[in-house]
């Protein structure tokens, strides 16, 4: 069984279009159509419904995906485990970074990553969490560094992973800045500008004013923190950020966490590095999985 044709079939299943797999593999749509066809002759069945324009499935088609992602792997694992232990790290290295990463993170894992292996090319996508994760399951990355999820597949493996502490934030003319110890009721009264329901961070803040019988008035929900901490700094309502984002522009509120939440259940969340279950990283990976571990562990130290 050809690997570049179970590719080619694997990749148009993710992209979901003949052309955009053709363009994903840097293929002509006929060749692609080509590796499909000879990877259905050769197993005596169909295995993508032509008859409708959207991509989809046939039975075999099906019950072959699981098992084309896992021969793909261990070829991926071979290569790995074939590969030199030692001496010059070099190749291609595609990673994926939430943006807070990508802004507070990143920056200093990849300075020391290029100093130290300067002949690996980085190739680096942006997105939010919950994209990554799928991104992650088409295999269209090796790494992706993001918020730890408490709903995550046991698909994916953590290489990595620190606290990112939270606190309750508003703009030092907003209200509430100007209260000594402001409680979750004094905070109801006022919109909260967090990210989208879907996030970490908001399940955890709804759980926290629904276990206290408070609503909660989310406004203009947006998962970039750096656009809540804009609008959090001109006080269009308070907020829920990383304590490293907080500067000048924010006021902290201090004993909402002491006064009314129940041990266990802090603001925080957790970031992590993680790659699939039964795909070992590649030796470029887990260099950058070093660096990330160590500058990590310091700051955490810090």
């Amino acid at each position: 069984m050809d690997s570049n044709a179970l590719k080619a079939f694997l990749t148009i299943v993710d992209q979901g279009s003949f052309s955009e797999a053709a363009e994903q593999l840097h293929l002509t749509q006929p060749a692609i159509s080509k590796r499909l066809a000879a990877l259905e002759n050769q197993l005596g069945t169909p295995l993508i419904d032509r008859s409708n324009r959207q991509i989809r499935l046939t039975d075999s088609g099906s019950r072959l995906l699981p098992h084309a992602r896992k021969i793909l792997d261990e070829i991926h694992n071979a290569r790995v485990a074939l590969s030199p232990n030692s001496g010059q790290i070099e190749g291609e290295l595609q990673i994926i970074a939430s943006h807070h990463i990508g802004l507070h993170h990143l920056p200093k894992w990849l300075r020391r990553f290029k100093r130290e292996h300067p002949h690996v090319t980085i190739n680096l996508q942006f997105m939010e969490s919950d994209a990554a994760y799928e991104q992650m399951r088409k295999r269209n990355a090796e790494l992706a560094f993001v918020t730890l999820s408490d709903s995550m597949l046991p698909s994916f493996n953590v290489f990595a992973q620190w606290p990112d502490p939270m606190a309750f934030v508003v703009g030092s003319d907003h209200p509430l800045a100007t209260m000594l110890k402001p409680t979750l009721a004094d905070l109801a009264k006022h919109p909260a500008l967090l990210p989208d329901t879907s996030t970490s961070t908001y399940r955890v803040v709804s759980r926290l004013f629904l276990e206290a019988n408070l609503p909660l008035q989310p406004q203009m929900p947006t998962n970039y923190l750096e656009t809540l901490k804009m609008m959090a700094s001109v006080g269009l309502g308070w907020s829920v950020l990383p304590l490293r984002m907080v500067d000048g522009s924010l006021k902290v509120l201090e004993g909402v966490l002491t006064e009314e939440t129940k041990p266990g259940h802090p603001v925080t969340r957790v970031l992590g590095g993680i790659g699939l279950t039964g795909r070992q990283p590649g030796n470029a990976a887990k260099a950058l999985l070093a660096i990330v571990q160590e500058e990590e562990g310091n700051q955490n130290k810090g």
